[in-house]
């Protein structure tokens, strides 16, 4: 029998949702992205007062598992929008969420696993954990998680990690906005615990409207980013530079880029 990708456990008045592939550092699957966009979408109807997102193991999550892009797995158009949609799809999820959320980064989270991270409501980190948007590293355009990021930390900022794709510890993160608080390993578990206690304990009603308001400022500026971030990752997936960067990432060797 094959292990569900994700776990969820529920916690007095909290749910918590674990990314559960520890041996590929919880790279996100078609089917792990499915799972977990079904998760966000029952949370609320179950009357869950606050969620918790964690990864299983030493990693938050590494982002897409880069060995479905081999060529021997190569898409067509319509299942590499079908992929973008999906991801969109997540984290706006995520982010539309009624129910307040908490990221429990508990080791690097890089890619769309720093997106998922900084997209929930509250971030907190172990010192051991690194973010990074490494997206360019491999020929890649980080499309989608662009959008949410500049609403994070603002363009400039967003720009540095974006075109570098350097990979930032928690202290800066901290600093740079993309996590609430570093928290030592040891206490992570406890920390988040009482801070989901706290956030069940104001008012659902309150909370839950305040979300709803929060996430309507920005819904027709990330209605129209999704539309162009989906038609970007389309066109990066076709591009000779990507299947050049998965293919140099899987060799682990440097990958050589077509000339302008």
């Amino acid at each position: 029998m094959s292990r569900s990708p994700i776990l969820i456990e529920e916690e007095g008045a909290f749910r918590k949702i674990i990314l559960n592939r520890p041996e590929r550092r919880n790279a996100m699957t078609p089917e792990m992205q499915m799972e977990l966009i079904a998760a966000l979408e029952r949370t609320p109807a179950k009357g869950c007062r606050a969620l918790v997102l964690t990864g299983a193991g030493d990693a938050f999550c590494s982002g897409l598992d880069l060995t479905a892009f081999q060529p021997k797995n190569s898409k067509s158009a319509l299942e590499a929008r079908t992929e973008a949609e999906r991801v969109a799809r997540m984290f706006l999820a995520l982010h539309e969420l009624e129910t307040p959320s908490i990221a429990a980064v508990n080791g690097p989270a890089i890619g769309g696993g720093a997106g998922l991270a900084i997209v929930c409501d509250l971030t907190l980190a172990t010192p051991e954990a690194k973010f990074g948007f490494t997206e360019t590293r491999i020929g890649f355009v980080p499309a989608v998680v662009s959008a949410f990021l500049t609403l994070q930390i603002g363009e400039k900022r967003s720009r540095d990690l974006l075109l570098t794709g350097r990979i930032v510890d928690a202290e800066e993160a901290m600093r740079m906005g993309l996590v609430n608080e570093v928290v030592p390993h040891e206490e992570l578990q406890q920390r988040t615990r009482t801070l989901a206690d706290k956030l069940a304990h104001n008012s659902p009603q309150a909370t839950r409207t305040t979300k709803q308001l929060l996430a309507a400022h920005w819904k027709s500026w990330l209605d129209a980013a999704m539309v162009d971030a989906i038609n970007a990752s389309v066109e990066a997936r076709e591009s000779p530079d990507f299947r050049e960067g998965v293919a140099a990432f899987l060799e682990k060797r440097k990958p050589v880029w077509t000339k302008d």
